[in-house]
């Protein structure tokens, strides 16, 4: 049986090196991508009677804090791949699951295009799958499509003709489906997080996925989103802090007035370092709280383990504790990627070193959700008793 968390250690030491350089370059992580799709890490989270390896969700964020330290533009490239998974155990029909999920077993990857720039509001999907004649036909466009140029399948959010939301699962080859290099973020630069064009693509039935009623029934995988997100902060701050760490043993100098030989004796460099160790380590723990609580509510769904009010109840405090940890993993990724600074002086800002890296990756990748609505939910439901609304960001 496969050790899927020692899998992701042994890759993401085989991903670390050149990730700086990666960064600055913008060069795409193909190489490394395709170590990760041959491994068969993609399979992690398929169910076992599949083949594949039916982790918790406690193991996930371990896989994704690791490989985020290594370099959280590859974790968050294949971020779409996991959470695919998840809707197509829970959302999908029995054959849609053997198709799909089997080509994760034999090595595919998948990946998403669902936002869109256009529209008032966020989320808002203009992407349509209309009927000509015996044919569905599938035309719009997507940004943030996070990881799609390295995907072999494609999940696509559209609407029909009447305005319900589906899936569209298609073969990232599939013609009329035209896939652009040009996200230029100053953080995650090689997520490959651009556009997605779709003109006149043919769409079989089998391949539609119906998602309407799931925006009206309570479900695990908001937080099993979410989850991930927070891992891959938690990495990013796992990171900045193993390189101040490094640079106060081997880079930095004392200030005369110290007193001391050495910066790693320096009392102030001391209370730095040990001020980014428990702020982060302190949310990486509170993510591996969330990560149980999101494991059981899963399995609790997915197991039909319970029902009604007692799932309800269970679905709401998973989404609750991911709230709680995504607050606490944005503030410490921030807080530790800018204070690595204060450890070294200017020596420590020359792009040779590129550290700022980690403070463009960690303030671009926590735009993801907002943390007002994170606060307000949590206020919600303990002073109030009201759960967090049904959607999958929460």
């Amino acid at each position: 049986m496969t050790d899927y968390v020692a899998l992701a250690t042994q890759l993401a030491a085989q991903i670390q090196p050149g990730a700086a350089q990666r960064d600055a370059e913008r060069t795409l992580p193909h190489e490394q991508i395709e170590l990760i799709r041959q491994s068969g890490l993609g399979a992690a989270r398929v169910p076992a009677e599949l083949g594949g390896g039916d982790i918790s969700q406690v193991d996930v964020a371990r896989i994704f804090i690791n490989l985020a330290k290594a370099d959280p533009c590859v974790a968050q490239a294949i971020f779409p791949h996991f959470a695919t998974v998840e809707h197509l155990r829970l959302i999908a029909n029995p054959e849609q699951q053997t198709r799909y999920l089997g080509a994760f077993v034999d090595h595919q990857l998948s990946s998403g295009a669902i936002a869109e720039r256009s529209g008032t509001f966020r989320g808002e999907i203009h992407t349509r799958l209309e009927r000509r004649g015996e044919q569905l036909i599938l035309n719009g466009s997507k940004f943030y499509s996070t990881g799609c140029l390295f995907a072999d399948l494609l999940k696509i959010q559209a609407v029909d003709e009447t305005g319900a939301a589906l899936y569209v699962m298609l073969p990232a080859n599939t013609p009329g489906i035209t896939l652009l290099d040009d996200w230029d973020g100053m953080g995650q630069r090689t997520t490959a997080s651009g556009s997605t064009l779709l003109e006149n693509v043919q769409v079989a039935p089998e391949q539609v996925i119906p998602l309407s009623q799931w925006y009206q029934r309570r479900n695990y995988i908001g937080a099993s989103a979410q989850l991930i997100h927070c891992s891959i902060d938690i990495g990013i701050g796992l990171a900045a802090l193993d390189d101040a760490v490094s640079w106060a043993r081997n880079g930095s100098r004392p200030v005369r007035e110290s007193g001391v030989q050495r910066a790693s004796d320096d009392p102030y460099i001391l209370h730095t370092i040990g001020d980014l160790a428990a702020c982060i380590h302190g949310a990486e723990a509170l993510v591996e709280k969330a990560a149980a609580a999101v494991d059981f509510a899963a399995r609790s769904q997915l197991q039909g383990l319970l029902q009604g009010d007692e799932l309800e109840a269970v679905l709401a405090k998973a989404s609750i504790d991911v709230a709680e940890a995504k607050i606490a993993s944005t503030r410490a990724a921030l807080h530790v990627c800018e204070r690595l600074y204060e450890v070294g002086g200017a020596a420590t800002t020359q792009s040779l070193h590129n550290f700022d890296r980690h403070w463009r990756n960690a303030r671009t990748h926590t735009t993801h959700d907002s943390l007002a609505y994170k606060y307000k939910a949590i206020g919600e439901f303990l002073l109030n008793g009201r759960h967090p609304p049904i959607a999958f960001t929460y």
